[in-house]
């Protein structure tokens, strides 16, 4: 097992159906990811940088993309979802209320493109 399976581990069933979903997506769209840390959190890692975090915050479920300029790309598709949130490096959301996979897949393209530089 690796850092990110250990944190699903410890969730709840409802939280971590939706995390579980937004890992699945992102080693969809980089399979040469492996677990890792970014920033002291359980992370997807690509190429020796952290590619993103999905963690289960007080209030909400956050992606962290570990870059503001891959929050910014998808920016203008989050703020039509309902019930979703931004903010400079995080997108926020509900797990009642998943995040759409496509803006997903846009986000992790996005920090995947910033990493390949």
């Amino acid at each position: 097992m690796g850092t990110v399976d250990d944190y699903l581990d410890e969730l709840a069933p409802g939280d971590r159906s939706a995390i579980e979903k937004v890992y699945a997506i992102a080693r969809d769209e980089v399979p040469e990811a492996e677990q890792g840390k970014g920033y002291g959190m359980p992370a997807l890692v690509y190429r020796g940088k952290p590619l993103i975090s999905v963690m289960r915050a007080k209030k909400h479920i956050g992606i962290y993309p570990f870059s503001p300029a891959a929050v910014s790309a998808v920016a203008d598709a989050v703020g039509a979802v309902p019930g979703t949130g931004l903010d400079k490096g995080t997108v926020r959301f509900q797990p009642t209320d998943p995040l759409p996979d496509d803006i997903v897949r846009a986000l992790v393209l996005a920090r995947r493109q910033q990493i390949d530089g």
